[in-house]
């Protein structure tokens, strides 16, 4: 079992799928920096703009879940052509949109291939890997989707300062052409093909859950009766669809395997983690500009050098996984984030910027250790026929996880920086401390919820 080898046409095939989920980042988090210029451009307000993430976000969510049903029905190589093939249009008309509707419908082109795209490359990986190396490959993954985020603020800003905003979207044609090729060559079939009824009233449901909790969590520091009755129609939206996946014979997702608790216990930790690291996205960079007065720029560097540790601990995180079990890598590496919330708390009220770049590289070792291992680890105490809705799931909280980790945040310091008597730079501060305090707080839970839930090996045999 040791000594067996990932085939080359598997490989090929991960990174095929994995350029695509790259993409799918890399375009979400380099267009934020563009914002400003949009705005000018097309003549239209901050809340319009924001548009160009937020509804990209929300198609990918309400694609993602539907990853279980596609695998099961359709072939994995069709559906990798369907994803690559949306996503290159998306990128086509973006680049040459002459109004903004034009723009945000080619964002959401690209959400559909990029919710697509996204349960793909894992869904492959569990398939094809040879049980002895599924740690690594499932690390190499997250390494593949983790660098993008690192990359993107810093890419989004190089481009669209040197080149202009649309060619954000005209470099990544060339890599989606590199993945359509590798992909059409080394994708096999694994699995049996079985015919579903599609559930129409499951995805209006999801619709419903989405478009009402995103909506909801993405204007949560602006609070009013329409952000209230938002989260009430997602509240209803996820009941819905609840009840509906049990009662029919083949839901979208079969959402009974959260009645294993520890599988359950694996899927809370790996949306707490995402949740961390989004509002460490949204503090970071906020703070070097509003508190240490650097530029985006800056700010963007600063982030960059966590970012790519964290990638590169991912795949040794899953190599350790294989040797030596999950339980060692997943709570050394909740440790080390753990560690860095508490200096970040401790000394949030004067960061320096360079106390930030190596604090925050100890915090995403930590990340970088657990992500990949947390569903590795949490997939395998599934049955092999429940994988797949598996994968849907934490796929899909990933997505929710971003609106829910940002808004968090950005509530509690926007809460701070409304007291006027403060400067922006201290009540900027203070806001940060009070944000990560209650990070603090969600990584101790995270802790024990792991500590409880993963089991030694001597237990799983």
């Amino acid at each position: 079992m040791k000594d067996q080898k990932i085939p080359i046409n598997v490989l090929l095939a991960v990174i095929a799928t994995g350029l695509m989920s790259f993409c799918g980042v890399i375009v979400e988090t380099s267009m934020n920096i563009s914002f400003p210029t949009l705005m000018k451009e097309f003549n239209v307000t901050t809340s319009t703009v924001q548009w160009m993430t937020t509804i990209y976000l929300l198609v990918v969510a309400i694609i993602v879940p539907l990853s279980s049903f596609l695998k099961k029905n359709f072939k994995t190589k069709s559906l990798f052509l369907c994803a690559n093939l949306l996503f290159i249009l998306g990128l086509v008309i973006d680049t040459l949109a002459p109004v903004f509707p034009i723009l945000l419908l080619g964002r959401i082109i690209q959400g559909l291939g990029t919710g697509i795209a996204l349960p793909l490359m894992f869904n492959i990986i569990l398939e094809n890997v040879p049980t002895s190396k599924i740690g690594l490959m499932m690390g190499i993954g997250t390494l593949i989707t983790a660098v993008a985020p690192a990359i993107g603020p810093t890419f989004g800003g190089l481009v669209v300062n040197s080149l202009g905003w649309r060619y954000i979207f005209v470099i990544l044609v060339p890599i989606l052409i590199i993945s359509f090729l590798l992909g059409i060559k080394n994708i096999e079939q694994k699995s049996q093909i079985q015919k579903n009824a599609f559930d129409l009233l499951s995805l209006i449901y999801l619709i419903f859950t989405f478009i009402g909790l995103i909506y909801g969590f993405s204007n949560m520091s602006n609070f009013n009766l329409l952000i209230a009755l938002s989260f009430i129609i997602g509240i209803l939206g996820l009941i819905g669809f609840v009840v509906r996946s049990n009662k029919i014979e083949h839901p979208l997702i079969n959402i009974s395997i959260l009645k294993n608790l520890k599988f359950s216990g694996h899927v809370l930790s790996f949306f707490l983690f995402q949740v961390l690291s989004l509002g460490f996205a949204f503090i970071l960079p906020n703070y070097i500009q509003l508190v240490n007065n650097q530029n985006a720029t800056i700010a963007g560097m600063a982030v960059l050098p966590a970012g790519v540790v964290g990638a590169i601990f991912a795949p040794l995180g899953g190599k350790i996984l294989d040797k030596f079990g999950a339980r060692l890598p997943i709570l050394f590496g909740v440790v080390l984030a753990d560690i860095s919330l508490l200096v970040f708390t401790l000394l949030s009220r004067n960061l320096s910027t360079t106390v930030i770049v190596w604090v925050y590289i100890l915090y995403m070792c930590g990340m970088g250790m657990c992500s990949g291992n947390i569903m590795t680890d949490g997939l395998s105490l599934l049955p092999d026929k429940n994988q797949a809705d598996g994968n849907a799931i934490l796929n899909t909280l990933q997505q929710f996880a971003g609106a829910t980790g940002t808004s968090i945040v950005s509530a509690i310091i926007a809460l701070s920086q409304s007291n006027h008597a403060l400067s922006t730079e201290v009540s900027t501060a203070i806001g940060t401390q009070h944000a990560f305090i209650i990070l603090l707080i969600i990584g101790i839970i995270n802790f024990f919820i792991l500590y409880k839930t993963i089991p030694s090996n001597t237990q799983r045999n």
